[in-house]
Parts: structure tokens; C-alpha cells; sequence
């Protein structure tokens, strides 16, 4: 990846675990608009980034469950 794509998901890690930590779900749009202010480009990458994170981390808990089902049968 490229820079921008590199420090958008460092960030993007962070801010997921702060908001885990913390308890407070506008931890990622605050980053965001901070963001935004100063680099359309590296807001977009970092909302990406947080997608994929997100997605991948619903696609493993069903993984999981349906892995887990399947040993129970």
C-alpha cells in the first residue's frame, strides 16, 4: 500500500480500538472530519479502511459460529 492507504488503517486501527476501549461510537466520525478538514483523500482511504475492518471482522465471527455449529453435528 501506499503511504496515505499505510497511515489511513494504522489510524483506523486506533480508532476502532478506542472506540472499543471508550465505549463511544463517534470516535471514527470525529476522526473522520478531522481528517476531512486537511485530506479529502486520506478521510476516504481511513472510512475505507474502517469498512474493511469491520466487514472482515463480521465475515470471521460467522466463520467462527458456522465452524463451531459444524463441529457440534
Amino acid at each position: 500500500m501506499g503511504i496515505v492507504e499505510d497511515l489511513a488503517d494504522a489510524l483506523a486501527v486506533d480508532a476502532l480500538k478506542a472506540e472499543e476501549d471508550t465505549g463511544d461510537d463517534q470516535v471514527v466520525d470525529q476522526v473522520a472530519e478531522i481528517l476531512g478538514a486537511d485530506s479529502i483523500t486520506t478521510q476516504e482511504a481511513f472510512l475505507t479502511a474502517i469498512r474493511v475492518r469491520k466487514a472482515d471482522k463480521r465475515a470471521r465471527i460467522y466463520l467462527d459460529k458456522k465452524m463451531k455449529s459444524s463441529a457440534g453435528s
